[in-house]
Protein backbone atom coordinates (compact mmCIF):
# COMPACT_ATOMS: atom_id res chain seq x y z
CA UNK A 1 0.00 0.00 0.00
CA UNK A 2 1.16 3.67 -0.83
CA UNK A 3 0.78 6.51 1.35
CA UNK A 4 1.00 10.15 0.39
CA UNK A 5 0.64 12.61 3.14
CA UNK A 6 0.07 16.36 2.79
CA UNK A 7 1.91 18.54 5.86
CA UNK A 8 4.15 15.63 6.59
CA UNK A 9 6.97 17.66 8.03
CA UNK A 10 4.95 18.67 10.82
CA UNK A 11 5.88 17.01 14.37
CA UNK A 12 2.32 15.55 14.20
CA UNK A 13 2.33 13.74 10.37
CA UNK A 14 5.65 13.11 10.12
CA UNK A 15 5.66 10.53 13.21
CA UNK A 16 2.37 9.28 11.26
CA UNK A 17 4.99 8.84 8.34
CA UNK A 18 7.54 7.21 10.77
CA UNK A 19 4.57 5.07 11.88
CA UNK A 20 3.05 3.72 8.66
CA UNK A 21 6.68 3.23 7.16
CA UNK A 22 7.74 0.94 10.99
CA UNK A 23 4.27 -1.07 9.42
CA UNK A 24 6.20 -1.88 6.43
CA UNK A 25 3.77 0.99 4.19
CA UNK A 26 4.93 2.46 1.32
CA UNK A 27 5.32 6.12 2.36
CA UNK A 28 6.07 9.33 0.71
CA UNK A 29 4.70 13.09 1.29
CA UNK A 30 4.31 16.71 0.42
CA UNK A 31 5.56 19.69 2.32
CA UNK A 32 5.15 23.87 1.82
CA UNK A 33 8.67 23.93 3.11
CA UNK A 34 10.70 20.20 3.79
CA UNK A 35 13.01 21.24 6.61
CA UNK A 36 14.77 19.22 9.00
CA UNK A 37 15.03 17.82 11.77
CA UNK A 38 11.65 16.22 10.38
CA UNK A 39 13.19 15.69 6.72
CA UNK A 40 16.52 14.16 7.87
CA UNK A 41 14.44 11.60 10.16
CA UNK A 42 12.01 10.69 7.50
CA UNK A 43 14.52 10.93 4.93
CA UNK A 44 16.77 8.41 7.13
CA UNK A 45 13.65 6.17 6.88
CA UNK A 46 13.36 5.85 3.49
CA UNK A 47 10.38 7.88 2.95
CA UNK A 48 10.52 10.16 -0.83
CA UNK A 49 9.51 13.87 0.57
CA UNK A 50 8.00 16.26 -2.24
CA UNK A 51 8.54 19.97 -1.93
CA UNK A 52 5.08 22.24 -2.21
CA UNK A 53 1.74 21.07 -2.91
CA UNK A 54 1.56 20.19 -7.05
CA UNK A 55 -1.08 18.09 -8.36
CA UNK A 56 1.33 16.30 -9.82
CA UNK A 57 2.76 14.58 -6.24
CA UNK A 58 -0.65 12.90 -6.80
CA UNK A 59 0.21 11.29 -10.09
CA UNK A 60 0.28 8.14 -10.09
CA UNK A 61 -2.12 8.16 -7.87
CA UNK A 62 -1.66 6.19 -4.48
CA UNK A 63 -3.89 3.89 -2.76
CA UNK A 64 -4.66 6.38 0.82
CA UNK A 65 -4.38 10.19 0.92
CA UNK A 66 -3.47 10.86 4.49
CA UNK A 67 -4.21 14.54 5.06
CA UNK A 68 -2.70 17.40 7.41
CA UNK A 69 -5.07 19.81 9.49
CA UNK A 70 -2.70 22.42 7.92
CA UNK A 71 -4.37 21.88 4.53
CA UNK A 72 -7.08 23.89 2.93
CA UNK A 73 -9.17 24.05 0.56
CA UNK A 74 -7.65 25.88 -2.72
CA UNK A 75 -4.48 24.66 -2.08
CA UNK A 76 -3.65 22.81 -5.26
CA UNK A 77 -2.95 19.24 -4.06
CA UNK A 78 -6.24 19.53 -2.27
CA UNK A 79 -8.64 20.65 -4.98
CA UNK A 80 -6.59 17.42 -7.37
CA UNK A 81 -7.57 15.17 -4.90
CA UNK A 82 -11.35 15.82 -4.27
CA UNK A 83 -11.64 16.59 -8.13
CA UNK A 84 -9.81 12.91 -8.84
CA UNK A 85 -11.65 11.44 -6.38
CA UNK A 86 -8.50 9.72 -4.27
CA UNK A 87 -9.20 8.02 -0.98
CA UNK A 88 -8.30 9.98 1.82
CA UNK A 89 -8.29 10.23 5.44
CA UNK A 90 -7.19 12.75 8.32
CA UNK A 91 -3.79 11.84 10.23
CA UNK A 92 -5.70 11.82 13.74
CA UNK A 93 -8.35 9.31 12.09
CA UNK A 94 -5.80 6.97 10.15
CA UNK A 95 -4.05 6.59 13.45
CA UNK A 96 -6.87 5.88 15.40
CA UNK A 97 -8.37 2.84 12.90
CA UNK A 98 -4.56 1.79 12.32
CA UNK A 99 -2.02 1.98 14.90
CA UNK A 100 -4.24 2.25 17.98
CA UNK A 101 -7.29 0.06 17.63
CA UNK A 102 -7.05 -3.03 20.17
CA UNK A 103 -3.79 -0.96 21.81
CA UNK A 104 -4.60 0.44 25.10
CA UNK A 105 -3.97 3.91 24.49
CA UNK A 106 -2.75 7.11 26.99
CA UNK A 107 -3.83 10.16 25.75
CA UNK A 108 -2.29 13.31 27.25
CA UNK A 109 -4.39 16.69 26.69
CA UNK A 110 -3.92 19.94 28.24
CA UNK A 111 -3.53 23.82 27.10
CA UNK A 112 0.34 23.66 28.03
CA UNK A 113 3.12 20.43 28.81
CA UNK A 114 1.13 17.68 26.15
CA UNK A 115 4.77 17.20 24.90
CA UNK A 116 6.63 16.98 27.99
CA UNK A 117 4.23 15.02 29.87
CA UNK A 118 3.94 12.76 26.91
CA UNK A 119 7.90 11.72 26.42
CA UNK A 120 8.65 11.57 30.32
CA UNK A 121 5.17 9.13 30.43
CA UNK A 122 7.05 7.57 27.47
CA UNK A 123 10.26 6.80 29.41
CA UNK A 124 8.09 6.10 32.45
CA UNK A 125 6.79 2.88 31.02
CA UNK A 126 9.71 2.35 29.02
CA UNK A 127 11.75 2.05 32.17
CA UNK A 128 9.01 -0.22 33.82
CA UNK A 129 9.26 -2.49 30.52
CA UNK A 130 13.02 -3.26 31.34
CA UNK A 131 14.04 -6.40 30.62
CA UNK A 132 10.51 -7.66 29.43
CA UNK A 133 10.61 -8.95 26.23
CA UNK A 134 7.61 -7.54 24.20
CA UNK A 135 6.34 -5.00 26.51
CA UNK A 136 8.06 -1.71 25.23
CA UNK A 137 5.71 0.89 24.79
CA UNK A 138 4.47 2.75 21.32
CA UNK A 139 4.27 6.65 21.26
CA UNK A 140 3.42 9.37 19.59
CA UNK A 141 4.95 12.87 20.24
CA UNK A 142 4.26 16.05 19.05
CA UNK A 143 8.40 16.68 19.32
CA UNK A 144 11.88 14.69 19.63
CA UNK A 145 12.28 13.34 22.70
CA UNK A 146 15.27 12.91 23.86
CA UNK A 147 15.21 9.81 25.70
CA UNK A 148 14.33 7.89 22.32
CA UNK A 149 15.76 10.81 19.43
CA UNK A 150 12.86 9.87 17.02
CA UNK A 151 9.12 11.23 17.93
CA UNK A 152 7.32 8.19 17.07
CA UNK A 153 7.50 4.22 16.89
CA UNK A 154 5.28 1.35 17.26
CA UNK A 155 6.32 -0.56 20.59
CA UNK A 156 5.09 -3.93 21.00
CA UNK A 157 1.43 -4.68 20.19
CA UNK A 158 1.11 -5.80 24.06
CA UNK A 159 1.97 -2.78 25.16
CA UNK A 160 0.34 0.48 25.83
CA UNK A 161 0.59 3.39 22.80
CA UNK A 162 1.20 6.90 24.71
CA UNK A 163 -0.02 9.69 22.38
CA UNK A 164 -0.08 13.65 22.61
CA UNK A 165 -3.45 14.53 22.29
CA UNK A 166 -4.20 17.95 20.72
CA UNK A 167 -7.74 19.73 21.06
CA UNK A 168 -6.19 21.47 17.64
CA UNK A 169 -9.10 20.92 14.88
CA UNK A 170 -8.64 17.51 12.97
CA UNK A 171 -8.82 18.53 9.20
CA UNK A 172 -10.42 20.71 6.70
CA UNK A 173 -13.02 18.41 6.15
CA UNK A 174 -13.34 17.22 10.22
CA UNK A 175 -13.86 20.12 12.51
CA UNK A 176 -13.51 17.84 15.54
CA UNK A 177 -10.84 18.13 17.95
CA UNK A 178 -7.73 15.46 17.25
CA UNK A 179 -8.17 13.65 20.22
CA UNK A 180 -11.81 11.99 19.63
CA UNK A 181 -10.06 9.56 17.26
CA UNK A 182 -7.48 7.90 19.97
CA UNK A 183 -10.56 6.27 21.98
CA UNK A 184 -7.67 6.14 25.43
CA UNK A 185 -8.20 4.12 28.14
CA UNK A 186 -5.91 6.17 30.17
CA UNK A 187 -6.50 9.97 30.19
CA UNK A 188 -4.70 13.20 31.23
CA UNK A 189 -6.30 16.11 31.52
CA UNK A 190 -3.15 18.67 32.31
CA UNK A 191 -4.87 21.91 32.09
CA UNK A 192 -6.93 24.05 30.02
CA UNK A 193 -7.10 27.55 29.47
CA UNK A 194 -8.25 29.55 26.32
CA UNK A 195 -6.00 29.25 23.19
CA UNK A 196 -6.27 28.33 19.66
CA UNK A 197 -8.35 31.96 18.80
CA UNK A 198 -7.92 30.79 14.93
CA UNK A 199 -10.62 28.05 15.93
CA UNK A 200 -12.20 28.72 19.02
CA UNK A 201 -14.36 31.70 19.90
CA UNK A 202 -14.38 31.19 23.59
CA UNK A 203 -12.97 29.00 26.67
CA UNK A 204 -16.64 26.99 26.04
CA UNK A 205 -16.20 25.96 23.15
CA UNK A 206 -12.68 24.03 24.25
CA UNK A 207 -14.38 22.92 27.40
CA UNK A 208 -16.57 21.06 25.35
CA UNK A 209 -14.52 19.81 22.89
CA UNK A 210 -12.22 18.34 26.21
CA UNK A 211 -15.50 16.90 27.05
CA UNK A 212 -15.74 14.95 23.96
CA UNK A 213 -12.81 13.11 25.14
CA UNK A 214 -13.95 12.45 28.71
CA UNK A 215 -17.04 10.97 26.51
CA UNK A 216 -14.81 8.47 24.88
CA UNK A 217 -13.06 7.12 28.22
CA UNK A 218 -14.39 3.75 29.16
CA UNK A 219 -15.88 3.24 32.85
CA UNK A 220 -12.53 0.96 33.66
CA UNK A 221 -10.34 3.15 32.42
CA UNK A 222 -9.07 6.17 33.91
CA UNK A 223 -8.49 10.09 34.05
CA UNK A 224 -6.06 11.45 35.39
CA UNK A 225 -6.59 15.25 36.27
CA UNK A 226 -5.04 18.36 37.46
CA UNK A 227 -6.65 19.54 41.02
CA UNK A 228 -5.96 22.87 40.82
CA UNK A 229 -7.66 23.77 37.39
CA UNK A 230 -10.90 25.01 37.54
CA UNK A 231 -12.06 24.49 33.94
CA UNK A 232 -11.37 21.01 34.07
CA UNK A 233 -14.00 20.48 37.11
CA UNK A 234 -16.37 22.49 34.97
CA UNK A 235 -15.41 20.09 31.98
CA UNK A 236 -16.50 17.18 34.30
CA UNK A 237 -19.48 18.70 36.02
CA UNK A 238 -20.67 17.89 31.94
CA UNK A 239 -20.93 14.69 32.90
CA UNK A 240 -18.45 11.38 33.81
CA UNK A 241 -18.49 8.25 34.05
CA UNK A 242 -15.05 6.56 34.45
CA UNK A 243 -13.06 6.89 38.09
CA UNK A 244 -11.02 10.02 38.23
CA UNK A 245 -7.71 10.49 39.56
CA UNK A 246 -6.33 14.10 40.73
CA UNK A 247 -2.95 15.42 41.09
CA UNK A 248 -1.42 18.49 42.17
CA UNK A 249 1.42 20.22 44.63
CA UNK A 250 -0.48 20.25 47.74
CA UNK A 251 -3.91 19.08 46.79
CA UNK A 252 -5.51 16.18 45.12
CA UNK A 253 -4.78 12.08 45.19
CA UNK A 254 -1.41 12.34 44.00
CA UNK A 255 0.62 15.01 45.74
CA UNK A 256 3.76 16.65 45.61
CA UNK A 257 5.79 18.53 48.23
CA UNK A 258 8.53 20.60 47.19
CA UNK A 259 12.16 19.80 48.26
CA UNK A 260 13.99 22.39 46.32
CA UNK A 261 12.00 25.92 45.35
CA UNK A 262 12.84 25.68 41.49
CA UNK A 263 10.93 22.08 40.93
CA UNK A 264 13.96 19.79 40.57
CA UNK A 265 13.36 17.59 44.10
CA UNK A 266 9.93 17.11 45.16
CA UNK A 267 8.44 14.19 47.59
CA UNK A 268 5.09 12.10 45.98
CA UNK A 269 2.60 10.81 47.63
CA UNK A 270 -0.88 9.28 46.98
CA UNK A 271 -3.91 8.62 48.78
CA UNK A 272 -1.48 9.69 51.86
CA UNK A 273 0.74 7.47 51.38
CA UNK A 274 4.02 8.36 51.00
CA UNK A 275 5.52 6.73 47.34
CA UNK A 276 9.02 8.44 47.75
CA UNK A 277 11.23 11.23 46.02
CA UNK A 278 11.97 12.57 42.61
CA UNK A 279 14.89 14.53 41.82
CA UNK A 280 15.74 15.69 38.71
CA UNK A 281 16.77 18.54 35.66
CA UNK A 282 13.44 20.50 35.05
CA UNK A 283 12.79 23.35 36.78
CA UNK A 284 9.27 24.48 37.65
CA UNK A 285 6.03 24.19 39.47
CA UNK A 286 4.87 22.85 35.70
CA UNK A 287 6.81 20.61 35.49
CA UNK A 288 6.50 18.67 38.92
CA UNK A 289 2.58 18.75 37.93
CA UNK A 290 3.71 17.44 34.17
CA UNK A 291 5.80 14.84 36.56
CA UNK A 292 2.89 13.87 39.16
CA UNK A 293 0.15 13.13 35.67
CA UNK A 294 2.71 10.84 34.09
CA UNK A 295 3.33 9.03 37.44
CA UNK A 296 -0.35 8.56 37.90
CA UNK A 297 -0.41 7.71 34.09
CA UNK A 298 1.90 4.98 34.45
CA UNK A 299 0.50 3.70 37.45
CA UNK A 300 -2.89 3.48 35.90
CA UNK A 301 -1.34 1.22 33.17
CA UNK A 302 -0.09 -1.09 35.54
CA UNK A 303 3.32 -0.47 36.60
CA UNK A 304 4.62 0.47 40.52
CA UNK A 305 5.08 4.30 40.69
CA UNK A 306 7.46 3.38 43.77
CA UNK A 307 9.99 1.60 40.91
CA UNK A 308 9.31 4.41 38.70
CA UNK A 309 10.97 6.80 40.47
CA UNK A 310 14.80 6.83 39.66
CA UNK A 311 13.63 7.61 36.04
CA UNK A 312 12.68 10.73 36.61
CA UNK A 313 16.47 11.59 37.07
CA UNK A 314 17.50 9.89 33.50
CA UNK A 315 14.75 11.57 31.65
CA UNK A 316 16.11 14.07 29.00
CA UNK A 317 13.29 16.89 27.99
CA UNK A 318 11.79 17.20 24.77
CA UNK A 319 14.30 19.72 22.17
CA UNK A 320 13.03 23.46 22.58
CA UNK A 321 11.71 22.58 26.34
CA UNK A 322 13.94 25.23 28.18
CA UNK A 323 17.25 23.43 25.88
CA UNK A 324 20.75 24.69 26.96
CA UNK A 325 21.66 26.10 23.67
CA UNK A 326 25.44 26.58 25.24
CA UNK A 327 26.72 28.87 27.44
CA UNK A 328 29.25 31.90 25.86
CA UNK A 329 31.32 34.27 27.63
CA UNK A 330 29.65 33.67 30.93
CA UNK A 331 25.39 33.73 28.96
CA UNK A 332 23.70 30.95 29.28
CA UNK A 333 21.63 30.95 26.67
CA UNK A 334 18.11 29.00 25.87
CA UNK A 335 15.38 27.48 23.13
CA UNK A 336 11.94 27.46 24.54
CA UNK A 337 8.88 26.95 23.26
CA UNK A 338 6.38 28.29 25.36
CA UNK A 339 3.85 30.87 23.50
CA UNK A 340 1.68 31.11 25.99
CA UNK A 341 1.16 33.63 28.65
CA UNK A 342 0.76 31.01 31.66
CA UNK A 343 3.66 29.11 30.05
CA UNK A 344 6.06 32.00 29.93
CA UNK A 345 5.23 32.78 32.95
CA UNK A 346 5.79 29.59 34.91
CA UNK A 347 8.73 28.48 32.45
CA UNK A 348 10.34 32.09 33.95
CA UNK A 349 9.21 31.12 37.41
CA UNK A 350 11.06 28.06 37.61
CA UNK A 351 14.73 29.50 36.15
CA UNK A 352 14.41 32.51 38.57
CA UNK A 353 13.88 29.89 41.30
CA UNK A 354 17.07 28.08 40.21
CA UNK A 355 19.03 31.32 38.88
CA UNK A 356 18.26 33.55 41.87
CA UNK A 357 18.87 37.19 41.48
CA UNK A 358 21.40 36.69 38.49
CA UNK A 359 19.79 38.66 35.07
CA UNK A 360 17.40 36.82 33.05
CA UNK A 361 16.77 38.77 29.20
CA UNK A 362 13.94 37.12 27.26
CA UNK A 363 13.74 37.36 23.69
CA UNK A 364 10.22 36.22 22.33
CA UNK A 365 8.29 35.68 18.98
CA UNK A 366 4.58 36.08 18.85
CA UNK A 367 4.23 33.33 16.24
CA UNK A 368 0.84 30.97 17.48
CA UNK A 369 -2.08 31.90 15.83
CA UNK A 370 -3.64 33.03 19.34
CA UNK A 371 -0.48 35.90 19.23
CA UNK A 372 -0.57 36.90 16.17
CA UNK A 373 -4.10 37.74 16.55
CA UNK A 374 -3.61 39.26 19.83
CA UNK A 375 -5.65 37.05 21.56
CA UNK A 376 -3.26 37.17 25.02
CA UNK A 377 -1.74 40.62 24.45
CA UNK A 378 -3.35 41.91 28.08
CA UNK A 379 -1.59 38.99 29.75
CA UNK A 380 2.01 39.01 27.92
CA UNK A 381 3.08 41.36 29.95
CA UNK A 382 2.20 39.98 33.72
CA UNK A 383 3.68 36.77 32.54
CA UNK A 384 6.97 38.03 32.07
CA UNK A 385 7.16 39.54 35.68
CA UNK A 386 10.37 37.36 36.14
CA UNK A 387 12.61 39.29 32.93
CA UNK A 388 15.20 41.48 33.38
CA UNK A 389 15.02 42.66 29.98
CA UNK A 390 12.54 41.92 27.38
CA UNK A 391 13.17 41.91 22.83
CA UNK A 392 9.69 41.35 21.49
CA UNK A 393 9.97 40.68 17.90
CA UNK A 394 7.90 43.19 16.25
CA UNK A 395 7.59 42.36 12.40
CA UNK A 396 5.52 44.49 10.19
CA UNK A 397 2.59 42.34 9.69
CA UNK A 398 1.58 42.03 13.06
CA UNK A 399 -1.67 42.75 13.10
CA UNK A 400 -1.71 45.06 16.68
CA UNK A 401 0.92 47.13 18.47
CA UNK A 402 3.55 45.49 20.41
CA UNK A 403 3.75 48.52 22.52
CA UNK A 404 1.35 47.75 24.63
CA UNK A 405 3.33 44.69 26.03
CA UNK A 406 6.50 46.56 25.72
CA UNK A 407 5.22 49.96 27.10
CA UNK A 408 3.60 47.97 30.02
CA UNK A 409 7.22 46.49 30.77
CA UNK A 410 8.39 49.75 32.55
CA UNK A 411 11.62 50.45 31.02
CA UNK A 412 12.41 46.30 30.43
CA UNK A 413 11.02 46.10 26.69
CA UNK A 414 11.44 47.19 23.79
CA UNK A 415 10.79 45.30 20.31
CA UNK A 416 12.95 44.73 17.09
CA UNK A 417 11.47 44.63 13.65
CA UNK A 418 13.41 41.52 12.77
CA UNK A 419 15.13 38.64 14.08
CA UNK A 420 18.84 40.37 13.05
CA UNK A 421 18.06 43.50 15.20
CA UNK A 422 16.66 41.13 17.79
CA UNK A 423 19.94 39.60 18.41
CA UNK A 424 21.48 42.79 17.92
CA UNK A 425 19.81 44.05 20.79
CA UNK A 426 20.10 41.63 23.22
CA UNK A 427 24.05 41.04 21.98
CA UNK A 428 24.86 44.73 23.30
CA UNK A 429 22.68 44.10 26.26
CA UNK A 430 23.68 40.71 27.72
CA UNK A 431 26.79 40.85 30.17
CA UNK A 432 28.68 37.26 32.02
CA UNK A 433 25.90 35.65 34.28
CA UNK A 434 22.94 36.30 32.64
CA UNK A 435 20.82 33.76 30.95
CA UNK A 436 18.75 34.49 27.59
CA UNK A 437 15.89 32.51 26.54
CA UNK A 438 13.91 32.22 23.70
CA UNK A 439 10.62 31.91 23.62
CA UNK A 440 8.11 30.86 20.12
CA UNK A 441 6.15 27.68 19.15
CA UNK A 442 8.09 28.67 15.63
CA UNK A 443 11.39 28.18 14.43
CA UNK A 444 12.85 31.31 15.16
CA UNK A 445 15.03 31.66 12.14
CA UNK A 446 17.36 29.84 14.41
CA UNK A 447 17.34 33.06 16.57
CA UNK A 448 19.09 31.38 19.60
CA UNK A 449 22.19 29.56 17.98
CA UNK A 450 22.99 32.86 16.06
CA UNK A 451 22.63 34.92 19.14
CA UNK A 452 25.00 32.00 20.54
CA UNK A 453 27.37 32.38 17.64
CA UNK A 454 27.36 36.10 17.87
CA UNK A 455 28.18 36.12 21.29
CA UNK A 456 31.05 34.11 20.21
Amino acid sequence: MRLHILGICGTFMGGVAALARELGLTVEGSDAAVYPPMSSQLEALGIRLMDGYAAGHLQPAPDLVVVGNAMTRGNPAIEYMLDAQLRYVSGPQWLGETVLAGREVLAVAGTHGKTTTTSLLAHLLDHASEGQAGLAPGFLVGGVPGNFGVSARLGDAASPFVIEADEYDTAFFDKRSKFVHYRPRVAILNNLEYDHADIFPDLAAIQRQFHHLVRTVPGNGRLIVNAHDANLADVLAMGCWTPVETFGIGEGDWQARLIEADGSAFAVQRHGEAIGEVRWSLLGNHSVLNALAALAAAAAAGADPRALLPAFASFNSVKRRMELVGEVNGVRVYDDFAHHPTAIATTLAGLRAKVGEARILVALEPRSNSMRLGAHAAALAPSLADADAVVFLHRPELPWDAGRVTGALQGRGRTAPTVAALIEALRSEARPGDHVVFMSNGGFEDAPRRFAEALG
